[in-house]
């Protein structure tokens, strides 16, 4: 079989165009790809997504109510050994700190009830609103999947920080004493 020197030619520009037309779509998945990641996850310096929350004691929390203050969000379950632990820091933070405007909620995971809830902050003698995040929403609002899991924000609503894990008063000054007089 002959092939002449013309179809030669052919065949490698074929090729060419086929590897220029693979490469445009790798690139073109890779772009899509990395568009659709940064658009759906929260970053530091985002705005805080908006809450409304009924607590424990029948009182209904929202973020707009505490524009203007420092929060702290604590999302934990009774069984966390680090929630346990630092717990009474946190409280003490907040006793120090409440009238200069800090504001701190525990938000317990789904799968907990009133009662553990109840018994939980009462031994620990905590001193802030403590809510039941019955359907889980404010968990996936802020993309809260493992505790403890705790949500720093600043008084103009824009995330400082999220830490995983437990946190200690070092922590805690360093990332809201600017905002505490």
């Amino acid at each position: 079989m002959y092939i002449s020197p013309m179809s030669s030619f052919k065949i490698a520009e074929a090729c060419r165009l086929a590897m220029w037309f693979a490469l445009v779509c790798v690139f073109t998945l890779l772009v899509a790809a990395c568009k659709g990641d940064q658009s759906g996850r929260l970053k530091i310096g985002d705005q805080a997504p908006a809450f409304t929350i009924v607590d424990l004691e029948g009182q209904t929390i929202t973020s707009e109510n505490w524009q203007g203050s420092p929060v702290i969000l604590r999302f934990w379950d009774t069984e966390c050994k680090y929630c346990r632990a630092d717990s009474p820091i946190i409280n003490s933070y907040f006793d120090t700190y409440r009238e200069q405007g800090l504001k701190v909620l525990y938000v317990a995971t789904a799968n907990e009830t009133s009662e553990r809830v109840g018994a939980y902050i009462e031994e620990l003698d905590i001193g802030f609103p403590v809510a039941l995040d019955k359907d889980g929403s404010m968990a996936r609002d802020y993309q809260v999947s493992l505790v403890p899991q705790t949500v720093f924000i600043s008084p103009d609503q824009k995330i400082i920080t999220a830490v995983l894990g437990g946190v200690g008063e070092a922590e805690l000054e360093e990332l809201l004493g600017s905002y505490l007089p």
